[in-house]
């Protein structure tokens, strides 16, 4: 599979595992998993042909391991972002003392006011490393990255968890806890 077509899969399946499971017939499972035959068979329903092996590709090659697949491999979910009621079944983790933040610039006024708020999202995405903050931000134009000081978050009673991609989330971020990277 080429990367054109990795990525028109990985925006297939993320609207659908993410933002619309109903749209085919999809429920989500605790944790957010949907079996791998079943999501297959409503792809091809709607004439969206999947194979097994483009699946395995995508998930295995998402340059944001969008998604992931259980221990058995028969039920695959999205590892955050969703926009539609799921509960993911993450426990809550101490934070590395430090996170980030990417945003584009034209958010950067609301965002000292009121913090970063999960908007129509379950969490606010945090990144472990300022690259990955910057390519974030990156997708909203002219990128502004701001440090989270997590440890101290963490003390105030801030809960924070891992997804299996590595992003880090949280409900809120309070404006006293963001500084410009």
């Amino acid at each position: 599979m080429n990367d054109e077509q990795l990525v028109k899969v990985s925006k297939y399946l993320s609207k659908h595992l993410r933002h619309q499971p109903q749209s085919l017939g999809l429920t989500l499972q605790p944790g957010g998993w949907v079996g791998v035959e079943e999501l297959l068979a409503a792809c091809a329903k709607s004439r969206f042909f999947i194979s097994r092996a483009q699946l395995d590709a995508v998930v295995a090659g998402n340059d944001k391991q969008r998604f992931s697949f259980d221990e058995s491999g028969e039920r695959i979910r999205a590892n955050q972002g969703h926009s539609v009621e799921v509960d993911l079944a993450l426990v809550a983790q101490v934070p590395p003392g430090t996170l980030y933040h990417g945003t584009g610039v034209g958010s950067v006024e609301a965002i000292r006011r009121e913090g970063l708020l999960k908007l129509r999202r379950h969490h606010v995405h945090l990144s472990p490393d300022i690259e990955t903050a910057r390519k974030v931000g990156a997708r909203h134009g002219k990128p502004h990255l701001f440090m989270v000081d997590t440890q101290a978050m963490h003390a105030a009673g801030h809960l924070f968890y891992c997804s299996d991609n590595g992003v880090w989330l949280t409900d809120h971020v309070p404006p006293e806890f963001l500084h410009d990277a």
